[in-house]
């Protein structure tokens, strides 16, 4: 299945019972409002799929996983309903990955930020490669990493999130996101990566799915308030994001 939209597309490909999602946009893999509600949408629609028993999240391409939110939607925010609708975007997509009965792999393969970093810290299981640094970056522009937080907090811990977001123009590297705990492994190559993922995968599809469903629901334990914290955040967000200083910061961010 694809859906395409203005510049990006979805696509899922179902094979021996494993789903792969791949999400194109020629912007460095970013997210419009659209992109991130198709996203949700196969999420839901894959998790009552009784077809599938594992998904693979990744992304067009070989240097970017993603690039976050789109910018340009950012920029047209003008009042706080629009904000809080805006930044709703990865709380949709967050809360759909969670509530998912399928175990989700994420395939990351290069650079992700802000909102890339929200993703592949709410899959599973992470293969990346060695170029798959990541940056919480939104400080620099006045705003801060909310929706966001409690899924890389969970994996990388609060030292991790304070380090990662206070450092906000920093780039951490594919071992430090593999010391903290966000990927489980990292490879030299793409090549050596896939080889590595498909091996997994297979023999993950060939396991009792009811005890896959069981373990997913063990693992996230204790977020069942995000149906409510990650709209809340996204309401501050979506505060921040009309302010003066933010205002300027985006400005000349665009310059």
């Amino acid at each position: 299945m694809t859906t395409d939209i203005q510049n990006g597309s979805i696509h899922t490909n179902i094979t021996n019972k494993i789903a792969t999602i791949e999400f194109h946009h020629p912007s460095g893999n970013s997210f419009p409002s659209q992109l991130l509600q198709l996203l949700t949408d196969e999420f839901n629609t894959l998790s009552n799929n009784k077809e599938v028993s594992i998904i693979v999240l990744k992304s067009k391409g070989e240097k970017v996983f993603c690039a976050g939110a789109s910018f340009d939607e950012l920029l047209a925010v003008s009042n706080l309903e629009e904000g809080a609708r805006f930044f709703s975007g990865f709380a949709n997509v967050i809360n759909a990955m969670r509530k998912c009965s399928k175990l989700i792999i994420g395939r990351v393969q290069g650079k992700a930020v802000g909102g890339g970093v929200g993703l592949a810290s709410a899959c599973d299981y992470v293969f990346a490669t060695a170029n798959s640094s990541i940056k919480l970056s939104e400080f620099t522009i006045g705003i801060g990493p909310f929706v966001i937080a409690p899924a890389v907090e969970r994996k990388i811990g609060t030292s991790g999130l304070a380090e990662l977001t206070l450092a906000g123009d920093e780039w951490q590297t594919a071992d430090w996101a593999k010391q903290k705990g966000l990927y489980a492994k990292v490879f030299a190559n793409l090549e050596e990566l896939d080889k590595e993922l498909d091996s997994f995968t297979q023999k993950l599809s060939n396991y009792n799915p009811e005890a896959l469903s069981e373990m997913k629901k063990v693992l996230w334990e204790g977020t069942e308030n995000w149906g409510t914290l990650l709209y809340e955040r996204a309401a501050v967000s979506g505060k921040l994001v009309l302010s003066d200083f933010t205002k300027k910061a985006l400005e000349q961010f665009k310059k």
